[in-house]
């Protein structure tokens, strides 16, 4: 028997150092990493951690241990959380939808800011753990009442649950902001990658309750904001660069929208949308509306195919507001709050804050943009990861704790 388990023990060893050697060597062949990135050995090592833990993920969910996303969340949510003697943190519930509350430690009678926050990880990775960090930072350092959402996920959760649950989780905070010492006209709703879109659908969903305190300001860090074009300047130009390149990308955005990943062909080429759909949308999404120094690196103008009439059936909900809400009607978009907006070079979403920025200051809505040009998607969350920890993190906190502190 123990013959047997060595053996096995041994088969299990080489298929492990097969996996990681694998992942490992095709991340030389395919991945870029810019020359503008301070660090370049930290990220390469930093995005085959990130690969080799899809890989596995992937490995599991075909032995039906576990789905990819439980796997990658399980492992990101292993390090003990690190506290801030400065903060004050609080575990409980808004009915079944779990909330960490951050507050200033030091006590007074003035109320404070109050920040509502959504975590990324496209519906696939990402937490209340992941995030702490960014949050208690947050709190402290822009003097703030902040609340981070965790809402439900992949796979169990698909679009639009995650949108809901951060909805219902807003609108209790809102509702009770005296229990916490928050000033009800200063609160701001925040969010990266897919909660960055999700900060802008729960303010274009509250533009019209009367019944609660106005949203102050919305923060949008390098947030995904649309889904119908993945052609645009910042896709071409990025698709292979950590930690959010294009077949990622395109895996999470099948997973949360709950759409075969084989229309992925489909979508590069613009076929998953009729011609009516391009030519209604163009206004906002064309490639006109961004400016001309963001195609230096590269740009090629495609026209979209004739539209795949079965994708365009299952691939339709990306025309869903609460999926794309830069695609919303200008009578709402116009009365959204002030607005602060933080882009990467090196992202593939990079161009849908450059839209929006220019659909909100279009509409007259004050906008606050900071672009990182050393940036890439997900590099926010590096901020408190030791040796995988980017200069850039910090700049864009500082940026936000600035704009907070201009309010």
């Amino acid at each position: 028997m123990w013959v047997l388990a060595l053996i096995f023990l041994a088969a299990a060893c080489v298929f492990s150092l097969g996996v990681t050697l694998w992942v490992i060597c095709s991340q030389f062949f395919v991945v870029h990493i810019p020359a503008a990135v301070g660090h370049p050995v930290k990220l390469r090592v930093l995005h085959c951690i990130s690969q080799l833990l899809v890989t596995w993920g992937m490995i599991f969910e075909k032995l039906r241990i576990c789905s990819t996303p439980q796997f990658i969340r399980f492992v990101h949510d292993l390090p003990p959380l690190k506290y801030d003697p400065d903060v004050v943190v609080t575990d409980f519930r808004f009915g079944t939808i779990p909330v960490k509350l951050y507050q200033p430690k030091a006590s007074t009678c003035t109320l404070k800011p109050g920040i509502v926050y959504y975590h990324g990880g496209g519906g696939a990775m990402g937490s209340l753990k992941t995030h702490h960090g960014i949050c208690s930072r947050l709190c402290k350092e822009s003097d703030s009442v902040v609340l981070a959402v965790g809402y439900r996920q992949l796979p169990k959760h698909k679009f639009p649950v995650p949108v809901r649950d951060c909805l219902v989780a807003t609108v209790h905070f809102l509702k009770s902001l005296d229990a916490y010492g928050v000033d009800p006209a200063r609160v701001v709703v925040c969010g990266d990658s897919l909660g960055g879109g999700i900060a802008t659908v729960v303010c274009q969903k509250l533009v019209d309750r009367p019944d609660l305190p106005r949203i102050r300001a919305q923060i949008l860090i390098y947030a995904s904001l649309q889904a119908l074009d993945l052609q645009t300047p910042s896709f071409q130009q990025n698709k292979n660069i950590p930690l959010l390149n294009w077949s990622f990308g395109c895996y999470c955005f099948s997973q949360y929208l709950d759409f075969s990943s084989s229309w992925q062909e489909v979508i590069m080429k613009g076929a998953h949308l009729p011609a009516k759909v391009w030519e209604k949308y163009r206004k906002w999404l064309g490639p006109e509306n961004i400016p001309e120094r963001f195609k230096k690196r590269g740009y090629r103008p495609m026209a979209p195919e004739p539209v795949n009439e079965a994708a365009y059936l299952e691939v339709s909900v990306v025309l869903d507001v609460m999926c794309s809400p830069l695609i919303a009607e200008d009578d709402v978009v116009s009365q959204l709050p002030e607005t602060c907006i933080v882009s990467c070079e090196y992202d593939v979403l990079r161009d849908d804050s450059l839209l929006y920025k220019k659909r909100l200051e279009d509409l007259g809505v004050p906008v606050t943009w900071r672009h990182m040009k050393d940036g890439f998607h997900g590099v926010l969350s590096t901020i408190d990861m030791s040796f995988f920890h980017f200069p850039c993190s910090t700049g864009i906190l500082n940026a936000l704790v600035h704009f907070m502190k201009g309010l």
